[in-house]
């Protein structure tokens, strides 16, 4: 789909407030409100753009980290992205072209959770195929603060994490070193 000035404009005006009006944003491009309408509603048909919330995680208090993972095979990487697709601290997978192969972008509530994120068995890390891994503690988040946070994920009940990994049975979380996953009975956090 081929965009042009009015379509950027738009996508610019929706990315710095998602709430604006049709008329708004007519008034911002010089069109009708059905024009606008009926743009906004192609960008959204064609998956050009998605209008979500996103949470600031510098005021939730949230701590990131970037991991570099280098996978052995294809079959690794469709094993991962099954085991944590429920999870709701992983943020983002890519897949790079380099020795590293995967990068995640990955959320804990407080310190001590994210370094259990770096080391246990709930780890991207600690998957089976993984040969080498890097795993870098986010300080500050310039230009925004606002990342996806999946919390429709992070209200259950269940005895595993989406990962397979029981948090009760955990070390870390039973010396109350780690809130455990949002996804289960065993989550301490808020």
């Amino acid at each position: 789909m081929e965009l042009d000035g009015v379509d950027g404009r738009l996508i610019s005006l929706l990315r710095q407030d998602g709430r604006l009006t049709y008329k708004a944003l007519g008034e911002a491009v010089g069109y009708t409100i059905m024009g606008v309408k009926r743009r906004v509603e192609r960008l959204l048909e064609e998956d050009v753009i998605h209008i979500a919330a996103l949470e600031n995680v510098r005021k939730l208090g949230y701590h990131a980290a970037f991991l570099l993972l280098e996978i052995g095979d294809r079959e690794t990487l469709r094993e991962m992205l099954r085991r944590f697709e429920g999870c709701p601290r992983v943020i983002y997978l890519f897949t790079l072209l380099a020795g590293y192969n995967l990068a995640a972008l990955v959320i804990a509530e407080n310190l001590e959770t994210l370094e259990s994120e770096a080391w246990e068995r709930c780890s991207l890390r600690s998957h089976p195929g993984i040969r080498r891994s890097e795993f870098y503690p986010i300080g500050e988040i310039y230009y925004s603060p606002h990342l996806p946070v999946r919390v429709e994920l992070m209200e259950g009940d269940a005895e595993e994490a989406p990962c397979g990994v029981n948090c009760g049975a955990c070390e870390r979380y039973r010396a109350e070193r780690c809130l455990g996953c949002p996804a289960t009975r065993h989550y301490r956090g808020r």
